[in-house]
């Protein structure tokens, strides 16, 4: 089964038509989001929209900040989040529109498990908000209590940091593996990266494909000055949420 993984997409919906142009070329029909759909950029109603028709969908810390009130954001995190809520309530959209993407938002499990895999939006001990970043690996308390909840593999985003955490607590850039990673027996830890807002230093879209026991780093280039002017034209979101999208950071 060859399946893409994406998630992140953060209201981007000039990566988001990248990255799906991508997977159609990929010959990939079968796709699954990791989770935040929204918060941060300028197209929320747009990506909500495209991300209906994948075939599964994970909720993440923004889509439930979008649905109830956001704890633990940053200020202009907030800023972005009460935007993207009036965005999806705006009278001057279909209200039954309107309706479906808030009844889509509301029903989004937590997680995915399917023979052994876990899909998850943060981790396999907090799905919505636990971080697991690079450096984490020099956690060992940590890491072996979230390698316990996993029974063979995790994918995951929310850090917008791509890689493979290893159970023997290496991590492994897509540089380094050259951008494709078989499964082992070993457990892995794998962050599919940010298709609207990637965090490792290439401002390309980030997504993975999944094909048996194949993962597969993919990096997308799009016309992030596009979504870079909207932020800009938008008062209630912060220009510096353009100005990371050129730097990837």
């Amino acid at each position: 089964m060859k399946r893409a993984l994406i998630s992140d997409i953060h209201s981007n919906l000039e990566g988001l038509q990248a990255v799906l142009a991508d997977i159609k070329s990929q010959g990939i029909s079968e796709i699954y989001c990791l989770g935040d759909i929204i918060g941060y950029g300028p197209n929320p109603r747009e990506c909500i929209d495209l991300v209906m028709q994948c075939d599964v969908c994970i909720l993440g810390n923004h889509d439930q900040g979008a649905l109830f009130d956001p704890e633990g954001f940053n200020s202009g995190a907030e800023r972005a989040i009460f935007w993207t809520r009036e965005q999806l309530e705006s009278p001057a959209g279909d209200p039954d529109q309107n309706a479906r993407r808030w009844d889509f938002l509301g029903e989004l499990p937590r997680n995915r498990r399917e023979n052994g895999f876990l899909f998850v939006h943060g981790s396999a001990r907090n799905p919505l908000n636990e971080y697991v970043f690079p450096e984490d690996i020099y956690n060992q308390r940590k890491m072996e209590k979230i390698f316990s909840l996993i029974e063979k593999h995790c994918f995951q985003g929310h850090t917008h940091v791509p890689g493979v955490f290893k159970e023997s607590l290496n991590f492994l850039s897509p540089e380094e593996i050259n951008y494709q990673y078989k499964l082992t027996d070993e457990k892995t830890m794998i962050n599919v990266g940010s298709v609207g807002q990637p965090r490792d230093g290439d401002p390309r879209s980030c997504y993975v494909i999944l094909e048996d026991n194949l993962v597969t780093f993919r990096r997308v280039e799009y016309p992030f000055e596009t979504t870079v002017r909207k932020i800009y034209e938008t008062p209630d979101l912060d220009n510096f949420l353009g100005d990371r999208l050129r730097e990837g950071r």
